[in-house]
C-alpha cells in the first residue's frame, strides 16, 4: 500500500526527481538506504501515474488551431469566452498570424511571438513578448509595468477591453516583429 509521503520526504520538482533517477540505480540499497529506495519508486511510480494525467487542462487536437479550440471548450466559463475574443480580434488585427501551441498556452506569432495567452483561476493574461517596446497610450497594459522585455493584459470577470485599442497594439506588436 502506497501512503502519501509527508512533505519533507516530497521530491519537490519532476527535474529532481529524474536527476536522482541518473544518479541512483533504484535497487542499490547499499549505497542509498531502503528508505530512500522507497521514496524514490514512490516517487517514480507518482511522477509516471501524473504524467498521463499531469496537464490539468489536457487538450485534445493534432494542430495548434485545434489544441486553441480545445482549450476555449474546456474552461467553458469567461475565461474561454475571453480566450475566443481575443483570438478572434488577434486575426482581425493581424490575418497572416501564426497560431501556435508552446508550453501547453496559444501563442500567437509574426516574424516572432506577439503574445501568449495563459488562464488563471481568476484571469485571463496575454502576455505581449515584447510589449515594453510598444506603445501603450490607453493603458491596455496591466501587469508586468516595470519589466524591460514583456508586458501583459490582465482580464478579469467582467472587465471590458478598448478592442480598437487592442487590435492597434497587435499591429504595433506585428510591426515591431517585421522590422527585424
Amino acid at each position: 500500500m502506497v501512503t502519501e509521503l509527508p512533505p519533507y520526504q516530497r521530491i519537490p520538482e519532476e527535474r529532481s526527481l529524474e536527476r536522482l533517477i541518473c544518479l541512483y540505480h533504484w535497487d542499490d540499497v547499499d549505497v542509498i538506504g531502503p528508505d530512500v529506495v522507497g521514496i524514490l519508486r514512490y516517487q517514480r511510480r507518482k511522477f509516471e501515474l501524473g504524467a498521463k494525467t499531469m496537464n490539468k487542462n489536457a487538450t485534445q487536437g493534432n494542430t495548434p488551431s485545434e489544441l486553441i479550440d480545445s482549450r476555449i471548450m474546456e474552461l467553458g466559463d469567461w475565461r474561454g469566452t475571453t480566450l475566443a475574443r481575443a483570438r478572434e480580434l488577434i486575426k482581425q488585427a493581424a490575418p497572416d498570424v501564426v497560431e501556435e501551441w508552446k508550453w501547453n498556452v496559444p501563442v500567437w506569432s509574426h516574424h516572432g511571438i506577439i503574445c501568449t495567452g495563459e488562464t488563471y483561476k481568476t484571469a485571463f493574461k496575454l502576455t505581449f513578448a515584447k510589449g515594453a517596446s510598444l506603445s501603450d497610450p490607453t493603458g491596455l497594459f496591466t501587469s508586468s509595468l516595470e519589466g524591460k522585455v514583456r508586458r501583459a493584459i490582465d482580464f478579469r470577470e467582467g472587465g471590458a477591453l478598448d478592442e480598437d485599442a487592442f487590435k492597434a497594439l497587435i499591429r504595433d506588436a506585428v510591426a515591431l516583429n517585421s522590422a527585424k
